[in-house]
């Protein structure tokens, strides 16, 4: 016996046919999207991160302006090579005096703020400094003056208290190395454990502006005229992506220091140079101090970074906390001035393990 006929298919209504064939060119276009996507990281350049146990490869799908390391599992640098050691750079600059391989031995009398004389007197010589300036980029928060009038700013201070100073300070950003990026996105606590490690410490804001200003307490560390050739300032500013930066270790945080990126290798505006041959202490990126007033968080930026900021020596950024850190903030050490007796010998920045807690705001 043959078996029973199957009854025919009924053809299926249009609406199911039309689901079909939006299901089956919706699968075709993913598998067209996977395959674009496989020929743009294949086409993308190998991007090291550098980590502390060894390197690994990512591949990204937007083309990086920088090869960039990952110092500590946590900061950020440009990969570079230095372009001298610092023992020929010590030779060629010859203002190492006492200080160890490096920094700059810093000696003279620093202008202090005039001492109230009534109450609610709060002048600073950094207010006393904006009255004498010719000409204003803009007068409006953060204030940028082009040229200071030179003569009678030394007019004005010539009878201000001063106190004597004497003191190391590296010659560069950290590294501390010619032609080597700043190690950045550093928080004021981990800075000041990376200076310990030298066998330094993180520079006190006096110190630091002394470094920058000299004994006339210039306005810049070069003098009175703003020049944006000098040092790297004045460049546009661009909105940055918050959520980008956490994890700060992840791909997606690199990507965006890549894109914001504007500074320069350290010593590479020979101009940007302070009375007693410090380099970049304005402009490039922020740099963390210590405070020396009484009564407040301890953590004080200096310097300014490449933005359309004030990027003098005496102003000082007050507003953030110890676990604050960011896409343009570094720092460099300091040391008392007979430290060069128990200076450590020169070491790769990322050789040791991290030590440094995890700032809160970045976990």
């Amino acid at each position: 016996m043959h078996p029973p006929a199957r009854p025919a298919r009924k053809p299926a209504p249009p609406r199911a046919r039309a689901l079909r064939a939006a299901v089956a060119a919706g699968f075709a276009l993913g598998v067209a999207s996977l395959a674009l996507l496989v020929v743009r990281l294949a086409r993308a350049p190998s991007v090291p991160l550098t980590l502390g146990a060894g390197a690994i490869t990512a591949a990204l799908p937007r083309r990086l302006r920088f090869e960039w390391r990952l110092v500590r599992d946590r900061h950020w640098q440009i990969a570079s090579s230095p372009a001298a050691s610092r023992d020929a750079i010590d030779q060629l600059e010859g203002n190492r005096g006492v200080c160890p391989t490096g920094m700059v031995e810093v000696s003279g009398l620093m202008k202090l703020d005039p001492a109230p004389k009534a109450q609610g007197d709060l002048r600073t010589i950094d207010e006393m400094q904006r009255t004498t300036c010719k000409h204003w980029i803009s007068r409006d928060y953060p204030e940028r003056c082009a040229e200071f009038d030179r003569e009678q700013w030394l007019l004005m201070s010539r009878d201000l208290d001063a106190k004597p100073m004497h003191f190391c300070i590296d010659r560069y950003e950290y590294p501390n190395q010619k032609g080597v990026y700043p190690v950045i996105l550093v928080s004021f606590y981990e800075a000041a454990e990376l200076c310990a490690e030298e066998g330094k410490r993180l520079c006190d804001e006096a110190e630091w502006t002394f470094a920058c200003e000299g004994e006339e307490a210039r306005p810049y560390p070069y003098g009175y005229v703003r020049d944006p050739e000098a040092c790297v300032v004045d460049q546009p500013w661009r909105a940055y992506i918050e959520t980008a930066l956490r994890p700060r270790s992840g791909p997606a945080a690199m990507a965006e220091m890549d894109r914001l990126w504007q500074g320069r290798s350290s010593g590479a505006q020979p101009r940007c140079r302070s009375p007693f041959g410090v380099y970049d202490m304005t402009g490039n990126i922020d740099e963390w101090t210590r405070s020396v007033r009484e009564g407040e968080r301890p953590s004080i930026l200096k310097g300014g970074y490449w933005g359309p900021v004030r990027t003098r020596c005496r102003p000082s950024t007050r507003s953030h906390d110890e676990n604050h850190m960011f896409y343009q903030q570094g720092f460099r050490c300091c040391a008392d001035h007979d430290a060069a007796r128990a200076a450590p010998s020169e070491r790769p920045v990322a050789a040791d393990p991290a030590v440094a807690p995890l700032p809160r705001e970045l976990r």
